[in-house]
């Protein structure tokens, strides 16, 4: 697939090799066209001509590098037994947690599935919460009590990270609503995978939605897998984007950060107008639906490798930072080196932190100050007052 392409907007922005440590903060606008074109239904595409800066392309890099690192040191820890439970890695669909964020504010909600890590750190989550909530310590993002699945930052309008396939598209639309009712200008992205665009729950969402015209974006992450079933064994159309019938739809490059960041804006536009839209991004997991899953059973190495070696979003914009002279390769490998040792910084002070207490069971669980008595197995001995 063709690399974007720079437009002549951007030779303004070109420095010498004396000058280079100082690209990072330079924000002359530049343009660069998308590496392929989008499809629409029922609504007029947005322009592929993504206005950036030569700073926020290495934003990009760092922020993707940094999720990849993550998401390679969970799958360590996971091996290690110190992650328990489901773990479902991101890597491979990190274009999609960037560019989303590039296009909005952290005012904007965001609800997504049990493939959660990066789209935390994207609203501004840190690694040391994350790994932290990876391995139920106390410093975790949910106090150690949620795991890999049920990551939330509330500060951030992030509303998880949930383990029902499906369930978050209706809390989405919900989210949207509250929006619209306290006339907010901010819109709901709702996450969802292919393996959940046959829920019932999505059409009954979708169907309120379109009625009141709620700032609702949904966006199905097509990872091509539903757990291990192929889209073209589960689904008699596979074109998400058209799902909606009734509702706009497009279908994204998700591998290609600046198309996100592009889709992104141009749904949001749509939705605070019109009501919600539906964004199909083309992406791809390079492990399995979850650490259990070896993810080789049902597709095989060379159609990994070859994703990687064609379509792998951080490769993408190496490539658009070498060739038009943005960054040198050793800059890159020694963004790459500074960002693995903060990973690895951020294992070691989560591996600090405290388990939970075990009374820690019985929070959360209602609301506080209601006065709930739990008792043992035998009824006279009392546990906890449930705060």
């Amino acid at each position: 697939m063709a690399l974007s392409r720079l437009s002549l907007r951007s030779t303004t922005f070109l420095k010498p090799s004396s000058l280079r440590r100082h690209v990072s903060t330079d924000t002359t606008p530049i343009t660069i066209e998308t590496a392929a074109p989008f499809t629409s239904h029922q609504c007029d595409p947005p322009s592929r001509s993504v206005e950036t800066s030569s700073a926020e392309i290495l934003s990009f890099f760092r922020d993707m590098a940094r999720m990849r690192r993550m998401e390679i040191a969970a799958d360590s820890l996971y091996k290690s037994k110190l992650i328990r439970g489901f773990c479902h890695l991101y890597d491979g669909q990190e274009a999609l947690a960037v560019g989303m964020e590039a296009a909005i504010t952290k005012k904007d909600a965001i609800i997504t599935s049990y493939r959660d890590h990066c789209t935390f750190l994207g609203r501004g989550g840190e690694l040391v919460d994350a790994f932290s909530e990876l391995m139920g310590r106390m410093r975790g993002c949910s106090n150690g009590k949620g795991g890999s699945m049920h990551f939330y930052k509330k500060d951030a309008c992030f509303y998880g990270g949930h383990g029902i396939v499906g369930a978050q598209i209706p809390l989405g639309c919900g989210l949207a609503f509250a929006q619209k009712y306290s006339k907010e200008e901010n819109v709901s992205f709702v996450l969802y995978g292919d393996g959940a665009a046959n829920q019932g729950q999505l059409f009954e969402a979708l169907n309120i939605a379109a009625l009141w015209d709620l700032p609702a974006i949904l966006v199905c992450e097509n990872n091509h897998y539903g757990m291990g079933t192929a889209t073209w064994r589960s689904a008699k159309s596979p074109a998400y984007f058209k799902r909606g019938d009734y509702v706009p739809g497009l279908k994204v490059d998700g591998m290609d950060v600046l198309a996100v960041k592009q889709a992104c804006k141009f749904a949001k536009e749509h939705a605070l107008k019109n009501g919600p839209i539906i964004l199909e991004m083309d992406t791809y997991r390079y492990h399995g639906h979850s650490m259990s899953d070896p993810g080789s059973t049902y597709r095989t190495r060379d159609e990994v490798s070859g994703v990687r070696q064609v379509r792998d979003p951080i490769e993408r914009v190496r490539k658009l930072l070498l060739s038009h002279d943005i960054a040198t390769e050793k800059e890159l490998k020694d963004m790459e080196k500074e960002v693995r040792k903060e990973v690895d910084d951020a294992v070691a002070q989560a591996k600090e932190s405290p388990v939970p207490e075990a009374s820690e069971l019985f929070t959360n669980m209602y609301v506080k100050d209601c006065g709930v008595e739990s008792f043992g197995a035998d009824r006279k001995e009392l546990k906890v007052t449930l705060a």
